[in-house]
């Protein structure tokens, strides 16, 4: 910018060298010189930007090395096909080494004789109870037994009807409606809130990430 400058003052400065003696003819009323074609004022410079740019030079490619560079990634992306893609382990169906270890074994509490006797006892006690004392168990028992007697009479007797006749047999396969009358209703079908969001409940992902 400075050298811009300092060449326009000399291209100023000559100008001014040249011209010629009769300078009265230029000079005002008030002895100023007046602006004039052989006088330019300085605040009138003006630079312009060094278009001194070169433009790019295009690379010459040579054609065989572009062919041997797309032969290499041919063979790359060959390879990498033969290799089969690894698998992504499944982390709740590995067992840790930790327990897999076999010299890790719980020992059985060693209980002393009082300990021992009390429990026995106590087991014994509580079979005692459970076969002879316990009013539910045997009455569940014995109409599991009425049960199980009744369908067994019951398949027997439809044996015995189909060997008489089909039709009958047919007949009394078939549910009676006026024998248990129950009608029931379900829920109808709703279509879903377009507004509506469900709640997320609050959790901690703690998924590994694996790269190929």
């Amino acid at each position: 910018m400075s050298i811009a400058v300092s060449r326009a003052l000399c291209r100023v400065l000559s100008r001014q060298a040249a011209v010629p003696t009769n300078v009265s003819s230029l000079m005002g009323v008030d002895g100023h010189v007046s602006q004039g074609p052989w006088f330019a004022s300085v605040l009138t410079l003006k630079t312009s930007a060094p278009l001194r740019a070169e433009p790019k030079k295009k690379k010459k490619v040579d054609p065989r090395r572009e062919q041997m560079v797309r032969e290499r990634l041919k063979k790359k992306l060959k390879k990498l096909e033969r290799v089969p893609p690894e698998l992504i382990p499944i982390e709740d169906f590995t067992t840790p080494a930790k327990y897999m270890d076999e010299t890790r074994v719980r020992g059985a509490p060693q209980l002393p004789f009082e300990e021992s006797e009390r429990r026995a006892l106590l087991l014994k006690e509580w079979s005692r109870y459970k076969q002879t004392f316990c009013y539910e168990q045997t009455q569940h028992r014995a109409e599991m037994e009425a049960v199980g007697l009744a369908v067994e009479a019951q398949r027997e007797a439809l044996e015995e009807l189909r060997l008489e006749s089909e039709e009958l047999y047919q007949a009394a396969l078939r549910p009676d409606p006026l024998l248990f009358p129950f009608n029931h209703q379900g829920p109808s079908y709703t279509p879903p809130k377009a507004q509506y969001e469900a709640p997320e409940g609050k959790y901690n992902n703690i998924t590994k990430v694996y790269t190929q």
